[in-house]
This record gives structure tokens, sequence and C-alpha cells, in this order.
């Protein structure tokens, strides 16, 4: 006897991909689009860099929190519902950012962060069960679509919202702009998604045994592989969160000019998503995927000590050293959590329990960052301690065997 518990409709591959494409690429500029702006922005609204932490950490916190809740989401509003309420979100606080001059508030900044952060953590944590549901033969490269459109959302802003200011927009516009790509991806994703047919019920049979064994993923708190994840995903992401808030100001603390520390950012983000496209497609020859995570993390190593120690030798090569490592290591990690297990109901839940953990881990980092910048009067300190981190997860790495996949999550 055949399953029907989990038929569900594939809509067009290009309108799949087209859908990934626009909703993920929205899911960053709110993100990177401060940190080239951070001197004007301090300076208006009389942040300190501890405050100014905070435009990445409570998004990214949020990102954490949502990621444990989207299950739960994803069952009780269905896809459609939940990404296109997490585009709303995200639309609603980057047009709250243009605000007169004179209202413009630091607390105001930190709120609309949040907004967007909620926002986001609905959909990144559901898109990747989505995409092992919709493309289930084709999970590393859509994957890696995923992470690099995630990566080049972030391109774009860092790159765009200093020249908008350049153009004459003020700092309030420029961080505003990036409401309209969201309202434009909105009647896609509507669209698209009411193809998607929701699971339908299956016959109370034994196939309704194994639906209800699929749906059933709070077990998964119970092993200790979803906590080695979760913590390795969240020390190696809080890499990325620190050069979000950080690298532009840090350079800018060298002479470079917003613009140009954008550009840098911009880069950065570039070679993310080029390394995020690239790893899982080269990894998909073999399930183990540890000398890949390994090689990310060796060149997250590489950059971050350039940073701390040789900052103007070659800045350029060095960002474009650390975006390979930093993109190439969140599709791998994504990719290797949606492998521990065959079921994209229970992978989905495994790969948005990660991400919601880990994510609330990732957002102290721009924190530490500061308050180690104002305990050393310097910027070294903060990058030489992200590559500790970096070298810590590779030791962490070390232990996902696929041949230990089974064994590891196997159900209490």
């Amino acid at each position: 006897m055949t399953s029907t518990s989990s038929r569900t409709h594939r809509m067009p591959p290009l309108l799949w991909l087209a859908v990934v494409i626009l909703v993920t690429i929205n899911l960053r500029p709110f993100l990177t689009a401060p940190g080239p702006l951070a001197p004007t922005i301090q300076q208006a609204t009389g942040m300190d860099l501890p405050s100014f932490s905070w435009l990445t950490l409570l998004p990214m916190a949020l990102m954490g929190i949502g990621g444990w809740l989207a299950p739960t989401a994803l069952r009780r509003w269905g896809a459609r519902a939940a990404i296109c309420a997490s585009l709303l979100l995200i639309a609603l606080g980057c047009a709250l950012r243009l605000t007169p001059a004179g209202a413009a508030t630091g607390s105001l900044l930190i709120v609309t962060a949040g907004l967007c952060g909620a926002g986001v953590a609905l959909a990144q944590s559901i898109l990747p069960g989505l995409i092992k549901r919709q493309s289930p033969h084709n999970v590393a490269p859509m994957m890696g679509l995923y992470s690099a459109a995630l990566m080049g959302g972030g391109a774009l802003s860092a790159q765009l919202s200093p020249v908008a200011m350049q153009l004459g927009l003020s700092w309030q516009a420029s961080l505003a702009i990036w409401a309209i790509p969201v309202l434009l991806a909105l009647p896609l994703a509507w669209y698209a998604l009411t193809l998607m047919h929701e699971p339908v019920a299956p016959m109370p049979s034994a196939p309704l045994v194994q639906a209800n064994s699929d749906s059933d993923t709070g077990w998964l708190l119970r092993r200790g592989r979803t906590w080695l994840l979760l913590i390795s995903f969240g020390l190696m992401n809080g890499g990325y969160g620190s050069t979000v808030a950080w690298l532009a100001p840090f350079y800018q603390t060298h002479g470079w000019t917003a613009t140009q520390s954008g550009s840098l950012l911009a880069i950065l983000s570039i070679a993310q998503a080029a390394s995020a496209l690239a790893m899982p497609a080269l990894a998909r020859r073999s399930l183990d995927r540890r000398r890949w995570l390994m090689l990310a993390l060796l060149l997250q190593i590489i950059g971050f000590a350039g940073l701390g120690l040789w900052p103007d030798a070659m800045p350029t090569l060095n960002a474009i050293v650390l975006g390979l490592g930093l993109g190439g290591c969140f599709s791998l990690f994504m990719l290797v959590a949606l492998d521990h297990l065959p079921s994209p109901t229970q992978a989905g839940a495994l790969n948005s329990l990660m991400q919601g953990g880990g994510f609330i881990l990732a957002a102290l980092a721009p924190l530490v960052m500061a308050q180690l910048h104002q305990i050393s009067g310097n910027w070294m300190t903060g990058w030489l301690y992200q590559a500790g981190v970096a070298a810590l997860v590779c030791l962490l790495v070390t232990r996902f065997n696929p041949q230990g996949y089974p064994q590891a999550m196997q159900r209490p």
C-alpha cells in the first residue's frame, strides 16, 4: 500500500526557482544597509557602538526565536500565509525607517530592525524544508541557490545604500528603499504558493501512522546532534553578523568613505553568494560534507586573521577570501542539517531548530565585538576572536560523519 499522506503538488520549476530567488533576496538588505552608513547614523541618533550593534543583534535573535516557532507556524498557517506575512513585516520594518530627520532615533531604528528580523525569521526557516519537498532530487544545488540569493541581497544593499545617500537621498530614505523589492516579490509569492497544495489528510490506515510519525518533531530537541548542529551553526554565523555590523565602520576608521567601505562589504557579499552557490554543488557527489566545511572554515580563519593583523595589506583580496568562507559554510550547514533525516518534514524541522538556536547564539557576536573594542581600544582583538571561533567550529564539524546520522538521529 502506498501512502498519500504527504502528497504535494510541485509547481512549474521555473516559477519555483523565481519564488525562491525573489523571496530570499529580500531577507538581508535591511541587515547590511546600516553598516556603511554607521558614522552618519551614529551622528544623527547619538548611538554608541554597543547600541549600534543592536541593529544586528536584535533581528538575528528574532530570527532565532522565529526559527523555533517556524514548524508550528507552517502547520497552522501553511506556507503561503507564513511567507507572505513575513514579507509584509519586512516591508513594514523598512518603510518605517523613512522618518523626518528630527524623529529619527536609535530606538526607532532598533524597533524597525526587530520588525524586519521577525519577518525574516519565518521565511528563512520555512524555505529549506519546502526546497527539500519541492526539489527532492536537487536539494544541494537549490540550497546553494537559496544561500547565494540570501548573500546577493546583502551585497546589493551594502553597495546601493551609500550610493543612494551620495546621490542626495537622506540616510533614512537610503534604508527605507528596501521595502520596494519586498512589495514587488509579494504578489508572485502569493500566486505561486497558492499552487502548492498543502499535505492532504491520509486515509485511516497504516499510512496514518507514518504521517503522524513524520509530523511529530518534538523529539528532535532530545537528540544531542540537534544541539551540536545548533551550537556549530551559531558560532559560525556569529562571524557573519560581526562582519555585517562592523566591517564597513572598521574601514571607515582607516579613512575609507561610506561608499568605499560599502563597496568592500558588497564584494565580500558577492564572494559569499558565489561560494554559497558553488560549494554545495561541489559537495553533492558525496554525502560527507566535512572536507568542504573545513575548507570554508579555514578561509574564514585566514580572512579574520587578515582583518586583525594586516587590514591594509590586501583588503579586497582578504574580503573575497573571508566571503568565500562565510558563504560556503552557511550553505553547507543548511545542507548538512537536511542530510540528517530522510523525511522532508523532519529535516525541515531540524533545519529550523538549528537556525533558531543558532541565530540566537550568533546574535551575541556583534555585541561581543563592540565590548572587545571598548576594552582594548581597537578592532584587532575582535577579529582575532572570530578567527579563534572558526577554529573551534573546525573541531566540532569533525563529528558530522554521515555514516553516523541514523544513530545520531534515532528516535527515542
